[in-house]
This record gives C-alpha cells, sequence and structure tokens, in this order.
C-alpha cells in the first residue's frame, strides 16, 4: 500500500492540537455531567481500544471501519470533519500512516487532545517523535522550511503499523484512560481501572505470542508486508522476507523479477514455515506468492490492517490472529 507522509503538514496540525491560547476553550473544560465524551479515532482499531477503556462514559466515531477500506490513502468525508469538530479525544496512529485525521483536527478550529501512538510507542525516530511537543515541532517546521527538506521517514526506519506491537497498545490504553480522566474527571476512576483490566489482557496475549517462539525457536516465516511485524517479532520469529519485496507491495509497487524470484524461492527445499499474508492487500505479485506457500503446503496466515466485521474488540481480534499464527507453525496458544 503506498504511504502518504504529510510530514509538515501532521507537525502543523499537532502543534494547533497542542497549543493552547490561555482561555478555556470547549475542549479544555469539563464534560458536562451525565454527557459522553466524543472521541475520533483513525480507526476501528484505535476507537475499540477507546471503548474498552471509556465504557458507556464515551461515544467513539472511528474514521475507518471497513475492512476493505486503505488507510493509507483515505479520502475524507464532511461527516468526519463533523465528527473532528466535535470531538474532545482524538487517537490517530501518526508515523504518516493516518495524515488525514491530523489535517482535520488542523482544519477544525477547535482544540482536542490528540494522541499520537507514534510518539506514545517509543519505537518511531526521534524526528517523528516532534510531532507530539508543541514548541518542538513549531521550530523543526521552520527549520524544515529553511533548509527546503522533507521530513517524512524513509520506510525501513521502522514500522508504523503500531497495534501489532502488544506493549504499545498497553501504554496506549493507559495513555487515554489519563486523557479521558482529565475532559471527565467524574470517570476518571472508572477509565483507570478499565485500563487495568485491559491491560491485562493484552499481558496474556504478550504471554502467548512469545510462547510461539518457546516451542518454535527461530522459526523463519515470511510476509507479504510488514504489517504484522511487531507480532513476529515477539512471537520470536524470524522473518527472512526479501526487504525489497516488502517495501514494493507497501509502497504499491511491482517488486524486481529477482527479488520476486528470491521472495518465491523461499517456499522450496527448505522452506519458511508459514506465510503471514495482509488479507487487505492483494497484488499479482502476492497472489504468486500465496500460490507458492499452498503449493509447497507451507500454511498461509491472513492478518488485517483494521478489525473485521463482527469481531467484538481488539483483544479478541488480536487472541485469534496469535492462533492462528500458533496454528500453524504447530505451536500451543492456549487462553482464547
Amino acid at each position: 500500500m503506498p504511504i502518504r507522509r504529510a510530514a509538515v503538514a501532521a507537525l502543523a496540525v499537532l502543534t494547533v492540537a497542542g497549543c493552547s491560547s490561555g482561555a478555556e476553550s470547549p475542549a479544555d473544560a469539563p464534560a458536562a455531567e451525565g454527557a459522553t465524551v466524543p472521541v475520533v479515532a483513525s480507526t476501528n482499531v484505535y476507537g475499540s481500544i477507546v471503548e474498552a477503556v471509556g465504557g458507556s462514559r464515551v461515544s467513539v466515531d472511528s474514521l475507518i471501519d471497513d475492512p476493505g477500506a486503505d488507510p493509507h490513502s483515505y479520502e475524507t468525508t464532511p461527516a468526519d470533519a463533523a465528527a473532528v469538530g466535535r470531538a474532545r479525544l482524538v487517537v490517530l496512529n501518526g508515523g504518516g500512516y493516518d495524515d488525514f485525521v491530523g489535517q482535520l483536527v488542523a482544519s477544525s478550529g477547535t482544540n482536542p487532545t490528540v494522541i499520537d501512538v507514534a510518539h506514545v510507542s517509543g519505537l518511531a525516530t526521534t524526528e517523528d517523535a516532534h510531532a507530539d511537543d508543541a514548541h518542538a515541532d513549531q521550530e523543526y517546521e521552520d527549520h524544515a522550511e529553511a533548509e527546503g527538506e522533507e521530513h517524512g521517514h524513509d520506510h525501513g526506519e521502522f514500522n508504523e503499523h503500531f497495534w501489532y506491537s502488544l506493549p504499545t497498545v498497553q501504554k496506549v490504553a493507559t495513555r487515554v484512560a489519563t486523557d479521558l480522566g482529565t475532559v471527565d474527571p467524574e470517570g476518571a476512576a472508572e477509565f483507570t481501572a478499565n485500563a487495568k483490566a485491559f491491560n491485562a489482557r493484552v499481558a496474556e496475549l504478550i504471554t502467548r505470542t512469545e510462547a510461539i517462539g518457546a516451542a518454535r525457536p527461530d522459526a523463519r516465516v515470511a510476509v507479504t508486508e510488514p504489517v504484522p511485524g511487531y507480532l513476529v517479532e515477539t512471537a520470536g520469529l524470524t522473518d527472512v522476507t526479501p526487504a525489497e519485496f516488502t517495501e514494493a507491495i507497501e509502497e504499491d509497487t511491482d517488486p524486481p523479477a529477482s527479488v520476486l524470484r528470491e521472495t518465491l524461492a523461499l517456499f522450496s527445499d527448505d522452506p519458511v514455515r508459514a506465510l503471514i499474508v495482509n488479507a487487505q492487500t492483494e497484488t499479482p505479485s502476492t497472489d504468486q506468492v500465496r500460490e507458492a506457500a499452498q503449493t509447497a503446503g507451507v500454511p498461509v496466515v491472513e492478518m488485517t490492517e483494521t478489525m473485521p466485521e463482527g469481531v467484538t474488540g481488539y483483544a479478541d481480534w488480536m487472541s485469534g490472529q496469535i492462533d492462528a499464527l500458533a496454528g500453524a507453525l504447530g505451536a500451543t496458544s492456549s487462553g482464547s
């Protein structure tokens, strides 16, 4: 999938979101008694996390909840702009993944609290971390303009699919609880308790994922995109896919013929133990790789960027994917 990295726009957005004129704006004021806190999340993955923490005290608009949608190239609607204009809290992935949300915040004329998961994760580069520091943002943007530099990150500096980093998801839940508690002080204790319960569930997922690697140490796998990269790392698996292949698929381009051949060779002679595909991206190249895996009898595990229909929440969704990965590798993943 192509990634649109409008870094300067994102910096400007978060400067608007993070700064205040000193007067209390509607977004700064405590929530009215009995009212739910309006929240916008870029995808239903983050929307689900907010719902788990906020419970009945929040109303969440997930801008992307269609499993067939491409967050990288999503085109916003007037309804999206209206939702952001009402929001007291906005949760976005950051890292160039969903810049459209930042642009909506910048044009909203409001001052919601913004949670940039790229910054919260601690996994992004130093330059990306500037995006959540209002004062550094302005200096950084001014410098970029003066130098004529483009400050988007290059693919490979970090993996922007942070929701597959289970420790990051725990950090996000804790941050959501804190920020919701500021907007709705009466619900602060409930938010904290909900985040604690949610994080305990995610801790179980981490244990189960690590158990995969313990059962199959250094097992080799292939992926069509880097989407599940953090989960693969937590499982202690070795991704042997040529970087040029996954980069090409993510950038919506055809990999060089030599790279495709190298990737297809992973399913012959000494084949990998499993192929993990992004079910939301299908190209002639990924179809060839899937076919090669199936011909070789290599299990194919489908993972997605957004939660599919019928899934009740983040933990259940991720639990199912962990089970699928464990099953493909012949490992045990109990507790689902």
